[in-house]
């Protein structure tokens, strides 16, 4: 079992990177994180998100726990995120994270979505969003394995 995250998208900025890169090496067994960076579609508006997401559901797996981040989905603490990972890989299924491109998903992702889940009404460029996923992911780890690193 690991976390995978879909996203649409270049691959990471050097900055985002070593965001990255230090939450990776931090986490252990059944945090394990990889990223797969699907490109962006030529198409605008409507045909790149039937595109994206036809592409994105194209890698994702039956028995998959499919979260969605989306500005629209549930806003939750980082508790709770750490709670619903552990669930999931307490029924023994793999985690996969999806970020849309910049038009978003079309109603078939949201349909295949198990949970869907805002990070901020805010609205972040999509190389920022992976470096605060990093973090929050990180920081599910230690808040259910017990740790200190999230002060309440």
């Amino acid at each position: 079992m690991s976390l995978r995250v879909l996203a649409i998208g270049k691959k990471h900025e050097s900055w985002v990177t070593e965001g990255i890169d230090r939450y990776e090496k931090r986490m252990k067994k059944p945090f394990d994180l990889s990223w797969q960076l699907l490109p962006h579609s030529s198409r605008e508006g409507d045909a790149a998100r039937a595109e994206e997401s036809e592409r994105i559901l194209a890698k994702v797996n039956n028995q998959d726990f499919v979260v969605l981040l989306d500005e629209r989905g549930k806003n939750i603490d980082s508790p709770t995120l750490a709670a619903t990972l552990t669930q999931a890989f307490d029924s023994a299924k793999p985690v996969t994270l999806i970020i849309g491109g910049a038009y978003g998903v079309d109603a078939s992702v949201h349909s295949r979505s198990n949970f869907v889940w805002s990070l901020s009404k805010l609205v972040f460029p999509h190389q920022l969003v992976r470096l605060i996923l990093a973090e929050q992911l990180y920081r599910a780890q230690e808040i259910a394995g017990g740790r200190p690193y999230h002060h309440v």
